[in-house]
């Protein structure tokens, strides 16, 4: 690259900035590769251990007809310790070349484009039609078509920047959370479009070159979508008692009450129907990231910039206990629950920890990345978690903390921006997960979650 450069035409600022970069580049890669060649060392002497004991690593060859004598224990954990720490260790360079494969597996199908400011929250509907909601800092929600990606309804009844969106479990109602120190409950009626056959998506898969997108920063939004779609401008019941912007609010189950958290460092329980605040939750020392309410049982957890979240029950009516998890060293973004008895936490120490309810000594895996996460979710049935980055990644694993696939990013498709939200909509024959961020878009991906499994 260097005699390149010397024969081009381009100033020599521009020359030496690109040289300093390619040099960078180098580096990075030649640090990847002794890494890459210390763990295979570690790996093979490790392997001649377990190997005197009757077991090996995938891929380490043991001499035919060799006697297995019967391992012990603690050799047996060490062999999985180390098959765990291989895949996580080396997948950096591994996934780098599973492209090929994985194109069939993660196809981006649709694109959202039409706010005019960063989206915050993404959520499916869970009542028919089955819509997208969008909670964006451009002051609106609005609601999609999934199939044909054209805005249906758009919510301005907020004054301040929407943080959050969450649909009622069985009635066409939306919940929005803003900075405008409210949460709106607004009721919602729309007309599903029919499908275009003309413009025919799926095409847009996984590779690096398929998709024509735009190389800018940011969707072209000239049009504005979203004004020839129906506009609501008040909401049925707006929910008010905190002191600070409400940054999330999710319904608990049943509908009859929400949960909403705030910068004031409180979280709050209400009745929907008469607005009535029914408890303040306190004890976070910092700014409330996330709640997220538990899919059948009266349980409510909060995430805070103070590195903790909180599990509080109100399934017994006398008592409301609440359990502290102090996991994390930075802030925790999202804990979510998962439909069993997990919650799976992320925080912007890169970590993702999955945690067991009867017992939050200490969570039962750990998922360690490169890049902050934002609000993660969970995909009900297989249990994969969907983690968005600030780095423009998308990750998806497993609740044991095995890496599943990276969402494919290229200069012409995915995230142009740091990664706000995820949320799965398994049942949806066209896209099954959704991400949204500050690029101002939401994508609509299809994961062939039993390809995905097999891969692993």
């Amino acid at each position: 690259h260097v005699l390149l450069l010397q024969d081009s035409k381009l100033p020599s600022s521009v020359r030496s900035t690109l040289l300093e970069l390619f040099g960078q580049i180098e580096r990075e890669f030649e640090n990847l590769y002794i890494e890459n060649l210390e763990l295979r060392r570690e790996i093979e002497t490790l392997n001649e251990r377990l190997a005197a004991e009757g077991q090996a690593i995938d891929g380490a060859e043991l001499s035919k007809g060799q006697l297995k004598t019967k391992a012990s224990h603690s050799t047996s954990q060490l062999s999985q310790k180390l098959k765990t720490t291989y895949k996580a260790s080396t997948s950096k360079i591994v996934s780098s070349f599973k492209t090929t494969t994985s194109r069939a597996v993660c196809q981006l199908v649709k694109e959202y484009i039409g706010h005019r400011d960063g989206i915050w929250d993404v959520s499916v509907a869970r009542t028919q039609p089955v819509v997208l909601g969008t909670a964006s800092a451009d002051h609106t929600a609005l609601l999609w078509s999934i199939e044909t990606g054209r805005c249906l309804v758009k919510y301005s009844g907020h004054v301040g920047s929407v943080n959050s969106i969450k649909f009622h479990p069985s009635e066409q109602l939306a919940l929005t959370a803003s900075g405008d120190q409210t949460a709106h409950i607004w009721s919602y009626a729309v007309q599903l479009p029919t499908a275009q056959p003309i413009a025919d998506t799926t095409q847009q898969v996984c590779g690096e070159d398929e998709v024509e997108c735009s190389d800018k920063d940011e969707p072209d939004v000239d049009v504005d979508v979203s004004s020839d779609c129906p506009t609501i401008r008040v909401p049925l019941t707006s929910l008010k008692s905190h002191q600070g912007v409400v940054i999330a609010a999710d319904w608990l189950v049943g509908g009859k009450q929400a949960v909403t958290a705030s910068w004031d460092r409180t979280a709050n329980l209400f009745d929907v129907e008469t607005a009535e605040l029914v408890h303040s939750l306190t004890g976070h020392d910092q700014e409330l990231t996330h709640c997220c309410t538990h899919p059948t049982q009266r349980l409510v957890v909060t995430s805070s910039r103070d590195t903790t979240f909180r599990l509080w029950d109100f399934r017994d009516p006398s008592i409301h206990s609440v359990n502290v998890f102090q996991g994390h060293t930075d802030t925790v973004t999202s804990a979510v629950f998962t439909v069993g008895d997990n919650v799976v936490s992320g925080s912007d120490d890169r970590t993702v920890k999955v945690w067991d309810l009867r017992n939050m000594r200490s969570p039962i895996a750990t998922i360690r990345t490169d890049s902050a996460i934002n609000r993660i979710n969970v995909c009900v049935g297989q249990k994969i978690i969907a983690l968005p980055h600030d780095n423009r990644q998308v990750r998806l694993f497993d609740m044991s903390g095995v890496r599943l696939a990276r969402l494919p990013r290229s200069s012409r498709q995915g995230h142009r921006r740091m990664v706000c939200c995820s949320a799965w909509s398994e049942d949806h024959p066209m896209c099954n997960l959704f991400t949204c961020g500050f690029d101002r878009q939401a994508i609509g991906w299809n994961i062939n979650i039993p390809a995905l499994l097999q891969e692993k």
